[in-house]
């Protein structure tokens, strides 16, 4: 990597390379039935260059040549994507832990025991189409560019995931954890979904109308979608953000603060740089409800004449880094989603949202099927639902907030259940 940058920087204005290792072992299970082992392994190195205020970018699997990387670099220049950023220096940055060496110990075998486990559970008690998986993942990154920067990081990863699907569709139970090692699956979680799947078996039809709706952790993406979309750089220097001008005002319920927090390595993936080399840290985007800031990359911070918030980062090594509210979270509240349930006059549990794409995003729109929703009444849960919707706009709905849940829970982002009032719900 050192040569390669020498050699750039004698051809550019300022350069970067940036290379990425990544391993993965994982099983699956269909129907409480070993269906698959697999292990995967990719690395690749990526070649970003500036001259005279324009952008170059090359990467590849394998760095056979250095001189043919750069050309290709080279060669996109022509494409006069402006870059008139500066790439930042060298800082010492805080150290945080995110590797755990005790995934190298967990087997594909520990990964079979662990679904073989959770899949007895749930076929005793339950008449699901049980699908699971089990996984864990390493990944080594180092960054090095023409200011000095030399930094690097290893990080480490386990997950399950469990789903109990209601016999002739596509819709079910499901929950995941994400930890830097191995952790089980909690004997709660699972006794959760067996309550939930066995009620939801019955199915009901309420009337169409407006009614309060928990979306749980893996739902609530619909709503945060068109916030993150919001607040991202790119859409207030593009002008399709519909909170844009809007720092210190209002524009949720006060329960509601939600930031991101790379620092935090009591979550996997915790880094104290992101893929442009700018520290993190953590950012408040809404608290109380009131809006704090948006996220920048280094691009659209200098086309906006501000400072990079250190959300620059890559899908992976063959990407461009963009802004993205990486380690999303929401702040817990102070009930349980057992209290939450007993709150529900006549709503629904928003167990899975499909369409969750559909509608204008930018402006917060949603419209998306309940797949599958639990329907709750005088507080307590009646059945399913099928064949419904709600709609709403986020950035609305997201003013009517009753309880948020006590707890987030590591799916990627960190999310507990909330309760919303006033959603429009459409049956059959």
């Amino acid at each position: 990597m050192e040569k390669l940058l020498e050699m750039a920087k004698k051809v550019s204005d300022q350069a970067e390379v940036y290379s990425q290792e990544s391993s993965s072992n994982s099983v699956s299970f269909e129907n409480a039935k070993l269906h698959d082992i697999e292990s995967e392994f990719s690395a690749g190195i990526a070649l970003r260059i500036i001259k005279d205020g324009k952008l170059g970018f090359a990467y590849t699997r394998n760095l056979n040549s250095r001189e043919e990387l750069i050309s290709h670099a080279i060669h996109s220049l022509k494409g006069k994507v402006a870059a008139d950023f500066q790439l930042p220096s060298y800082q010492k940055l805080p150290t945080v832990d995110t590797y755990d060496k005790r995934i190298d110990e967990i087997s594909s075998t520990r990964l079979v025991e662990e679904c073989s486990r959770i899949n007895a559970n749930w076929k005793e008690k339950t008449k699901a189409e049980i699908a699971s998986a089990s996984w864990t993942y390493t990944d080594e990154m180092r960054l090095i560019n023409s200011k000095g920067i030399d930094y690097s990081n290893k990080s480490s990863g386990y997950g399950t995931y469990g789903g109990l699907g209601f016999p002739g569709g596509a819709s079910g139970i499901r929950r995941s954890i994400n930890n830097k090692s191995f952790v089980p699956f909690s004997e709660s979680s699972s006794d959760e979904m067996i309550k939930l799947f066995n009620i939801g078996e019955k199915i009901v039809q309420p009337k169409s109308g407006k009614m309060k709706v928990i979306f749980m952790p893996g739902s609530l993406y619909t709503l945060t979608w068109r916030f993150t979309t919001g607040t991202n750089a790119q859409s207030i220097y593009e002008k399709t953000s519909p909170i844009a001008g809007k720092i210190g005002q209002h524009i949720f319920s006060d329960k509601l603060t939600i930031f991101t927090d790379p620092l935090n390595d009591n979550f996997n993936s915790a880094t104290a740089f992101d893929e442009e080399g700018v520290p993190t840290s953590k950012l408040i985007l809404v608290e109380n409800g009131v809006l704090k800031s948006f996220y920048y990359d280094l691009y659209y911070a200098q086309k906006l004449g501000v400072k990079s918030t250190g959300h620059g980062y890559k899908a992976n090594y063959a990407g461009k880094p963009s802004p993205r509210p990486a380690h999303l979270t929401f702040l817990p509240g102070n009930v349980t989603f057992a209290e939450m349930i007993k709150m529900i006059d006549r709503g629904i549990i928003l167990e899975g949202a499909m369409g969750a794409h559909s509608g204008n995003i930018p402006n917060g729109d949603y419209s998306v099927g309940v797949n599958p929703g639990l329907y709750v009444e005088n507080g307590e849960i009646i059945g399913r639902v099928k064949d419904s919707m709600i709609a709403g706009n986020s950035y609305e709905t997201m003013k009517n907030v009753i309880a948020v849940e006590n707890k987030p829970h590591n799916i990627g982002s960190r999310m507990p259940a909330v309760l919303f009032d006033d959603v429009s719900f459409s049956g059959k």
